[in-house]
């Protein structure tokens, strides 16, 4: 069948539009990385050194015997479990060395950090004027680490297969990107929240390229995640601020301490809010894209209106069972937090007042806002490629 002038011109002037689109996506990247690399730096101060009175070090060990071991009075009806261990030195200066160490006596634990014959753990050894002192810091998990990832990368090639191994060298580049871009360079002083959304969009772009392949459901969804995570990334500006986050806390001490006072601690949080929505950001773009290119391979006839209205029903669906996700995966990840905080005689208006529980509640509904826009924004792009794909393929066959 025929196509009309019109008809012909109207697809041409799509064609250069998804050029636009295109050149648009690359020039938001690159100029987001430059805007970090070249932007103001803060000025870092250098923490005085001071002179060395105590001589650490960590090593391996394993505990060969247990010498003791009972529970403890600690007042109040309250008691909790001790022991004393023999552990052999494994590694470090102190190597093939015997030496008891308690547990419980100074320092609080449970049930589960009670050790075992055969047990591996390091060992902290101080010495200073008051003579030396050992403590066991940690199990040595490496084992049981190595064979839950070895288990995840092969189901994941198994059941996914090329696709799957493509998907395991996505996550393997966004975790370089993470560690050799985005946390040093706030390390160096950088905006976080630049330097997030900068590592965002290379790690997005990277990784959906690579598991779907240069097309334009591929196009849909990386427009998609862009725009997404700028809006998500203005909301949580706008309402960290509005709710004065201030990101003090445990960890923040310690980069004060390290960093000097430089650190931009609402920086970091608004960071973590981009960084922790990619994950199911990703997931949405790329599910509604694909939605809408299947919709428009079982009926070309539909117009990019009606596959844009069948996308916002399938969205729909997606949004409800992502929304619970992402709340029960903040709170699941706080729960240690919230039962702390609930243990509290205050009302509950207090308690949500407080930063740690503030800052979760801001965490999970900026982030659950950022993956219902990307519903309608991914959609509405990937309706328009769709029609534009089923009217190309016409001007091909007709030639």
């Amino acid at each position: 069948m025929d196509i009309t002038e019109r008809e012909r011109a109207d697809t041409m002037r799509v064609l250069k539009g998804e050029g636009f689109i295109l050149i648009s996506l690359v020039t938001v990247i690159v100029l987001a990385v430059a805007l970090v690399l070249m932007g103001p730096r803060a000025a870092r101060q250098d923490t005085p050194v001071l002179q060395e009175e105590h001589k650490t070090e960590t090593m391996p060990a394993r505990v060969i015997r247990i010498l003791e071991e009972g529970t403890l009075d600690l007042g109040g009806g309250s008691v909790q479990p001790y022991q004393r261990v023999l552990v052999r030195i494994e590694g470090g200066s102190l190597a093939g060395q015997e030496v008891a160490i308690e547990e419980g006596t100074v320092n609080l634990i449970s049930q589960e950090r009670l050790f075992r014959v055969g047990d591996r753990v390091y060992v902290e050894w101080t010495a200073g004027p008051d003579g030396e002192r050992f403590y066991i810091s940690d199990f040595i998990r490496t084992t049981p680490l190595l064979w839950i990832v070895g288990l995840f990368v092969v189901l994941v090639a198994l059941i996914g297969r090329g696709r799957g191994l493509r998907a395991l060298v996505g996550t393997l580049f966004s975790l370089v990107v993470l560690f050799a871009f985005v946390l040093p360079q706030i390390i160096a002083g950088r905006n976080p929240v630049l330097v997030s959304l900068a590592g965002a969009a290379i790690l997005l772009t990277v990784s959906t390229y690579l598991v779907y392949g240069w097309n334009c459901k591929a196009h849909a969804a990386v427009a998609g995640m862009i725009l997404s995570l700028g809006l998500t990334g203005a909301l949580a500006s706008v309402f960290v601020r509005a709710t004065r986050l201030t990101g003090i806390g445990e960890e923040a001490s310690f980069l004060i301490f390290e960093l000097g006072q430089t650190i931009n601690l609402q920086g970091l949080v608004l960071g973590g809010i981009i960084i922790g929505s990619l994950g199911v950001l990703d997931d949405i773009c790329v599910g509604q894209a694909s939605a809408v290119f299947e919709l428009a391979n079982v009926n070309p006839r539909l117009s990019w209106y009606g596959l844009f209205q069948s996308s916002l029903n399938i969205g729909r669906d997606h949004i409800a069972a992502m929304v619970n996700t992402l709340l029960l995966a903040y709170v699941g990840a706080s729960m240690p937090l919230m039962l702390a905080f609930m243990l509290y005689p205050e009302p509950l208006w207090r308690r949500v007042n407080r930063e740690p529980i503030a800052e979760e509640i801001v965490r999970t509904l900026v982030g659950s806002i950022g993956l219902i826009l990307a519903v309608p924004l991914t959609g509405l792009i990937a309706s328009l490629l769709a029609r534009w794909a089923i009217r190309r393929e016409k001007i091909t066959a007709e030639e």
